[in-house]
């Protein structure tokens, strides 16, 4: 299992699944040239692919295009099954900063031939994220600045405000498919601006004023 880590105490939360949400900003799907689906796109990534702040992004050799995508993320702390948006609204025990890394070359192969993304979403390195904040209420969340710059140039700039399920509405859209457990961790999709990266580019995000992250690509 993958970890995460507390930033008052430092102690490691174990991550089980890593639950990733692909359209869920309506300019992020426009600039992908993709339709707003009635649903969101949920897929998997595992706790391999986590990377912790400092550690630097090592550039997959199995595919070309490396391609950012900052997000929201949310860390179970109680398990939900079938939840109600209402019980969507107490089940999460921390909140993070993370990048949704993507081999873009290799998800467009996996559209044109219909396969799953599971190569080009959950390769190692494929998940950094800051230290972890515990979260009380989700009112916390729902209208902070989410920001990413590649080499000191801004590339996303939004606020989570603009997520078209927010939260709690996806805990109960994905429990309805499978048990989200403690330690499971939410991915709540990107704005636009997404992009590439190369080798020796840094990349800093940061989420309001309580969290920032800097990785370099190697």
């Amino acid at each position: 299992m993958g970890q995460i880590r507390e930033r008052e105490t430092g102690r490691p939360i174990e991550v089980g699944k890593i639950v990733a949400i692909g359209a869920n900003y309506t300019d992020h799907i426009e600039e992908m040239g993709l339709q707003v689906p009635e649903r969101p796109m949920v897929f998997l990534k595992p706790p391999s692919s986590l990377l912790h702040q400092g550690e630097p992004i090592r550039f997959p050799s199995t595919g070309r295009v490396l391609h950012y995508e900052v997000e929201l993320g949310l860390v179970l702390g109680s398990t939900a099954r079938d939840a109600s948006a209402d019980e969507g609204e107490r089940v999460f025990s921390h909140y993070l900063l993370a990048l949704d890394m993507t081999l873009r070359d290799l998800q467009e192969e996996a559209r044109e031939l219909g396969w799953p993304w599971a190569t080009c979403k959950g390769f190692d390195c494929a998940c950094p994220v800051s230290e972890a904040l515990p979260l009380k209420s989700l009112d916390a969340v729902r209208d902070v600045p989410i920001r990413l710059s590649v080499n000191g140039e801004v590339r996303q700039d939004s606020t989570t405000s603009n997520m078209i399920w927010d939260p709690a509405r996806l805990v109960e859209i994905v429990s309805s498919h499978f048990t989200m457990e403690p330690g499971d961790l939410l991915l709540t999709g990107t704005p636009a601006g997404v992009g590439e990266v190369r080798k020796n580019d840094v990349i800093e995000a940061s989420l309001g004023d309580e969290l920032a992250v800097r990785f370099e690509v190697v």
